[in-house]
């Protein structure tokens, strides 16, 4: 007999959810608020797939490198004082999670996820005929002061037996690779090469996955706000949509940063805090030569990333709460910044055809996302994944998918169970 499963968000995690969960077998139905997939977080990110990008943003020296930013709108980690308030709990871990022997298991952790999940995402790509502006081309990281770069390669060289691949390079070497680099000579301290990191537009993947799991039986209902579960003998029966309940024999939560007020009721305290980041999508279908690898500026904390005619930039953190309203201060700086580096873009990108927009991050105080079983035997979590939705989204989803259908997961989850916070 088929069984159900109900999957509450329609981004990146839960329509791979919903594709692994059909494929397993199961009758879905994916539940979305908005009017269609991927208009969320999903919708403008960065479109990297970068398990080389697996460290935490907690690292040591975070709470120093907050006080110094504090208000400022140009810097790479602004915290609002407004938002101080509601998020004190969360900020505490967030630094209590910066010392070493929290931190470096956390970075662990997400390669380990990162790897197996960009392995799970080639399957998908190659099996399903996905074609989303990816690239396969690895990630370019570039440094201007010496010791960033040699602590950067001190950290890749630690994780090489978990299986990060990395070069570094001297910046002849970086431009050999990117000649879009070349005005920067002067200034370069060198760059690190990943090359087994990938990008492409996640939106565009996303609503593939939705055309391939409709074709698969997956059902979408839109413009569907849960508001509630209803539970009894330890089990969910239902979850309340306006004045209608769904049912089904599993449910996923994958609601991003609103996972943790729909947790919340069936006492389940998950650590989940909105961070913003902003991106600008540039029109360059002139650009010759086009940026052939994807641009991580580690100082300003900015990535460029080449998605067919267009770039997407993107970058900054603001702890702002669940404000998602736009900054043009911080929007105008991106740009300048990238103008800055790639002075080639001069003249050729019109204000007037920027996108602009800006996310909600579902951040973790720790960095690994939560996955896996709760107290409810019918309830799974995949939500919390950060800055790395896209990098750990297949296979956090074929994970949960796994777990969900009552099989052992290919890549144990012990090290992101939501229990770690209790």
């Amino acid at each position: 007999m088929t069984r159900t499963a109900l999957v509450v968000g329609g981004g990146l995690l839960g329509v791979t959810s919903a594709w692994y969960l059909a494929e397993r077998g199961f009758r879905v139905t994916v539940v979305e608020r908005r009017e269609a997939t991927a208009l969320d977080t999903s919708f403008a990110n960065g479109g990297l797939i970068t398990p080389s990008q697996s460290d935490p943003w907690n690292g040591p020296g975070t709470a120093f490198n907050l006080i110094k930013w504090l208000g400022r709108e140009d810097s790479p980690l602004l915290l609002q004082p407004t938002a101080l308030p509601g998020m004190w709990r969360w900020g505490l871990s967030f630094l209590a999670n910066s010392r070493m022997k929290h931190w470096w298991p956390a970075t662990e952790a997400n390669l380990r996820l990162g790897l197996y999940s960009a392995a799970s995402l080639r399957e998908l790509r190659e099996s399903l005929g996905l074609e989303y502006h990816h690239l396969s081309r690895g990630t370019l990281k570039i440094f201007r002061d010496e010791e960033a770069l040699e602590h950067s390669d001190v950290l890749a060289r630690s994780l090489a037996p978990i299986g990060l691949k990395h070069q570094a390079l001297d910046p002849g070497q970086a431009i050999g690779l990117e000649p879009l680099l070349a005005p920067l000579r002067g200034e370069l301290a060198g760059a690190i090469h990943y090359p087994d990191d990938e990008s492409g537009d996640a939106h565009l993947f996303t609503r593939l996955m939705e055309d391939r799991s409709r074709k698969a039986g997956v059902a979408f209902r839109f413009g569907a706000e849960v508001t509630g579960f209803r539970h009894r003998s330890g089990r969910i029966e239902a979850l309340s949509c306006g004045d209608e309940e769904l049912q089904a024999e599993v449910y996923i939560l994958a609601a991003a940063s609103r996972t943790p007020a729909l947790a919340a009721p069936l006492g389940l305290k998950l650590p989940i805090y909105p961070v913003k980041g902003y991106s600008l999508t540039l029109p360059v279908p002139d650009l010759e030569p086009m940026l052939s690898v994807p641009l991580v500026d580690f100082e300003q904390k900015v990535v460029i990333t080449p998605l067919g005619g267009r770039l997407r930039v993107a970058g900054t953190a603001e702890f702002a709460g669940f404000d998602s309203r736009e900054n043009p201060r911080r929007s105008a700086g991106i740009l300048k910044h990238t103008l800055r580096l790639l002075p080639q873009l001069a003249g050729r990108v019109k204000p007037a055809e920027v996108s602009y927009w800006n996310g909600l991050r579902p951040m973790t105080p720790d960095g690994p996302p939560i996955l896996g079983a709760t107290r409810y035997p019918n309830l799974f979590m995949n939500a919390g994944h950060g800055p790395l939705g896209f990098t750990l989204a297949a296979g956090s989803s074929r994970a949960v998918a796994d777990l969900a259908a009552g099989r052992e997961p290919e890549i144990p989850l012990a090290a992101y169970s939501a229990a770690r916070f209790s």
